[in-house]
């Protein structure tokens, strides 16, 4: 549910500016000064140094918009470059994916715009619109698996070319519609020579399931925040947040997009 706030109206540009978290009892304007009452208290507004404080209570910027460049292609949202004087920190979402993110003090200041990677958080075990991106890959069913955590598969299935320690292992079974979490790759272990082709698991972590079979079919996820790529998706919703005290500007929002190709 959403909290209550105050929508202010701006003379100057004839419409509703912005939303304030303040609720007050009465408000009224005289002699160029802004006033307001609460629980019987008369405040005078804007002459306070410290920002976002209303009736003793401090509150934080927020903003929401939206990027909505060329509605109909499927896009990568890469990056957030802020124009202002301060970092704000950044919540990203889409019609595919709503796990994209930017903590403030990852900004670094390139040419007078700050600047940052989207990054995405991702769950472990992955939610369902997690398996349609480009962070999994297939591997192919296992021909054994020892001690519920080393798992050998066939000489000709290639599984060193792009799985890493720390990536996440998924398995399926019959009929292969539901994976459910194996653990965290410990290692890879390839030596076609002397025939080992093996993963080797840790099965501790949270929300494992064991391996009920010797030749389930295996999948992989790329750790989500070390091998981000942005946020895939038509449009890309934004909402930025500030606890800065003192006067800040923002100018513009902005984002670096490149055209997903699937």
């Amino acid at each position: 549910m959403r909290q209550e706030e105050t929508l202010t109206f701006d003379d100057g540009v004839k419409g509703w500016t912005s939303f304030y978290s303040y609720i007050p009892d009465f408000m009224i304007g005289m002699n160029n000064y802004f006033y307001s009452f609460k629980n019987g208290n008369l405040y005078r507004h804007n002459v306070n140094e410290t920002r976002n404080n209303f009736y003793g209570v401090q509150y934080n910027s927020t903003l929401r918009s939206v990027f909505n460049d060329i509605p109909l292609e499927n896009k990568l949202f890469k990056t957030i470059n802020l124009e202002g004087d301060d970092t704000w920190g950044v919540e990203l979402s889409t019609d595919i994916q709503n796990s994209g993110f930017i903590e403030a003090n990852w900004f670094e200041k390139k040419e007078q715009v700050y600047y940052a990677f989207v990054r995405n958080s991702g769950d472990v075990p992955a939610g369902l619109d997690e398996y349609a991106l480009r962070s999994l890959n297939g591997i192919g069913r296992s021909q054994s698996v020892s001690g519920g955590n080393l798992i050998s598969f066939d000489l000709n299935i290639k599984i060193d070319n792009i799985m890493s320690v720390g990536d996440m292992l998924y398995f399926a079974l019959p009929p292969y519609n539901q994976p459910l979490l194996a653990g965290q790759v410990q290692s890879v272990n390839v030596d076609l020579l002397n025939g080992i082709n093996q993963i080797q698991i840790d099965t501790s972590i949270s929300g494992a399931t064991p391996i009920s079979i010797q030749d389930a079919f295996f999948l992989f996820i790329k750790n989500s925040l070390a091998e981000s790529h942005g946020v895939l998706g038509h449009y890309c919703v934004f909402d930025i947040e500030n606890d800065n005290t003192e006067k800040i500007n923002l100018f513009a929002v902005e984002s670096e997009i490149m055209k997903s190709y699937p």
